[in-house]
């Protein structure tokens, strides 16, 4: 893929638009490696004996493409693909040499997870769906297409940012979210499974990680114990398609 070459379209489906700090943002250190990175080792520990390779892995939102290279990377797919509603993903995937870097060739596409028609049904192995989802207005359409992607067998790795986070007084003032499609940890998982997949609870985490507190981790820095009781903040959960 080049600048030349992108599958970019008009999406008819709504859109919320990043803040030019929420697209900034993902493509810092503390993006890569204390969001992406600790939710795919989490990810990795919850799949219990993870396969050496991956057929055909999807990665919905790719950003600035960090999590494809991860991807291919960590997991060995014979075939990548990564889908991005926004178009100005495009411009990060060449200013970081994406593809070059990617130890397999990924295929991109500009899509709104909401319609993955362009994807036939069973085709992919492994779903990657990271710090994606609360972005979705309609997010049960958006976890039928994933089930109707994947193959029988097929996993789906998803690490998601709760309502308590996405409704926190940081979070509103520097990023954009719908803020109607939030839902609980709770909520995202009875979504995943009343979609058909298998999520099975030694499958599932719940980090309490620095960076989706409201004090952003300064307690516990001065010596107070995270409260036991409370709202939890992300969830983590690797499922399948039966």
């Amino acid at each position: 893929m080049d600048a030349n070459t992108d599958d970019r379209c008009v999406l008819p489906l709504p859109f919320v638009e990043e803040t030019r700090f929420g697209n900034w943002f993902i493509g810092t250190r503390t993006w890569q490696v204390h969001v992406l990175r600790r939710a795919l080792n989490d990810l990795e520990r919850l799949t219990g004996a993870p396969r050496r390779s991956y057929g055909a892995i999807l990665d919905v939102g790719f950003g600035w493409g960090y999590s494809l290279m991860e991807l291919a990377g960590r997991l060995k797919p014979q075939r990548l693909v990564g889908i991005d509603p926004d178009p100005v993903s495009h411009a990060h995937l060449i200013a970081n040499d994406v593809v070059a870097r990617c130890a397999v060739r990924p295929e991109i596409r500009f899509a709104n997870a909401e319609d993955l028609s362009l994807l036939p049904d069973e085709s992919f192995d492994l779903l990657f769906c990271h710090q994606t989802f609360h972005h979705i207005i309609r997010q049960e359409v958006a976890i039928a297409e994933f089930f109707r992607v994947l193959k029988p067998g097929g996993v789906l790795m998803f690490a998601e940012s709760t309502r308590q986070y996405i409704h926190s007084w940081l979070i509103r003032y520097l990023f954009r979210h719908p803020m109607e499609a939030q839902k609980t940890a709770g909520e995202y998982i009875a979504l995943i499974r009343d979609a058909g997949f298998d999520a099975p609870a030694q499958r599932i985490s719940l980090p309490y990680l620095w960076w989706s507190r409201n004090d952003l981790g300064l307690f516990e820095k001065l010596g107070f114990k995270p409260p036991a009781i409370r709202e939890e903040t992300l969830v983590n959960l690797v499922a399948t398609k039966p």
